[in-house]
């Protein structure tokens, strides 16, 4: 039986990682095999699991391989590592990571992990839950990938009272809407309030929205004290109990998916903080505001340097480079582009996956792939490996 899937959302800063070791440490030391599985580029996700661990994340180990042209050796052991919370508890973590700091797409990253993942026979692994922790200041390309693809059957939003992390959380649920209007099944639990100081603010949202409020963290100087040093809550009596009765609920089925929430527009979003938006636009600025009455002289703000446009996707394998060739004559534009010996060639657009297969047929596959984005429709997967039987959705 496949693991249950459950993804993690929230703003950046606003404790989707100490909520999500928590809750997986709790689910493990409930007597449930958990894998919990960082997906954000900054890799810090299983830290406290591990008694401050930093894992080797898939990215860089799947790069090592890559670059000594061993990648269809890399191995579960390689990238999945498993620690003890006390005896006889283990727990799995993986950290997918992402590129250096300004050098490459994160969201690139997140969806080629879990490409590497699914070829490691994820869902064939034998456990109860994984627990992916997502970066949700943005929900497209990659990070969207829970959604886009219905890996996550179910989805928690983790949120302050703060207008940010509630604005984050509306735009999670949109994501969450769009791609069920596309035959996505990923579902909406509710909202985990963190840091609770007592004020109402993210009562008014999930009333709003009719999203339910799952749990409240209140803020405690004991249990931060205890993340930084990377190490559970859950020795705190409250903080213990609040995250038992959250596990028990979710491995009893008790919280049922919320149909009926509708995300706020913007002006709906104000009403929630007893805000509104002024008619019009903003007085647009002036040359005169701008020049102060010089005359206004252009000049470059950086030296003149001739630019080609460079490619996202660098390849020198010719069977690639005419793929990557004939994609993009059909204006897709191509975000990760890999070729192995079980799957064939698989394009990656944002958060869409473009399976090509065997490179036999291509100009047949990519007439039909052209013909299928000439209908304006979006897809999370096109199919197209055997081309007198393409599908997608």
């Amino acid at each position: 039986m496949a693991a249950r899937m459950l993804a993690i959302y929230g703003k950046g800063g606003i404790g989707k990682s100490f909520t999500t070791s928590n809750l997986t440490a709790r689910l493990a030391l409930d007597g449930y095999r958990v894998l919990q599985l960082g997906c954000d580029p900054k890799h810090d996700s299983c830290n406290t699991i591990f008694d401050g661990h930093s894992l080797p994340t898939l990215g860089d180990v799947w790069r090592s391989f890559k670059e000594q042209g061993q990648e269809e050796h890399l191995t579960v052991g390689d990238v999945i590592f498993r620690n003890e919370l006390a005896p006889g508890v283990p727990i799995f973590g993986c950290e997918i990571g992402g590129p250096d700091v300004g050098r490459g797409c994160g969201g690139q990253g997140i969806s080629h992990g879990f490409k590497v993942l699914e070829r490691l026979g994820m869902n064939q692994w034998q456990l109860d839950y994984i627990v992916m922790d997502f970066l949700g200041d943005v929900v497209c390309g990659g990070f969207a990938t829970p959604l886009a693809r219905s890996l996550a059957e179910e989805v928690i939003i983790v949120v302050g009272h703060d207008r940010q992390s509630l604005y984050a959380a509306n735009n999670i649920a949109k994501a969450a809407r769009y791609f069920q209007s596309l035959g996505g099944t990923t579902q909406l639990l509710g909202l985990i309030v963190n840091r609770d100081d007592g004020t109402d603010t993210a009562d008014r949202f999930a009333e709003a929205t009719g999203l339910p409020i799952l749990a409240r963290v209140p803020l405690n100087h004991q249990a931060r004290v205890l993340a930084d040093a990377c190490k559970l809550a859950l020795e705190v009596k409250e903080f213990g109990a609040i995250f038992a009765d959250l596990a028990q609920r979710i491995a009893q089925r008790q919280i049922a998916p919320c149909l009926d929430y509708q995300p706020l527009e913007y002006d709906a979003f104000l009403q929630v903080f007893g805000a509104e938006e002024p008619p019009g636009l903003p007085q647009s600025a002036t040359e005169v505001d701008l020049f102060r009455g010089e005359t206004a002289v252009a000049r470059p703000i950086l030296p003149f340097i001739p630019l080609t446009p460079i490619r996202q996707v660098r390849v020198t394998d010719p069977i690639q480079r005419k793929v990557q060739d004939m994609v993009e004559a059909i204006g897709i534009h191509i975000t990760d582009l890999d070729h192995d010996h079980h799957d064939g060639i698989t394009v990656t657009s944002g958060a869409t996956e473009i399976r090509l297969g065997q490179p036999e047929d291509l100009e047949q596959k990519i007439a039909f792939l052209s013909a299928l984005i000439r209908t304006g429709q979006a897809f999370s997967l096109i199919d197209v490996r055997y081309a007198d039987a393409p599908s997608y959705h």
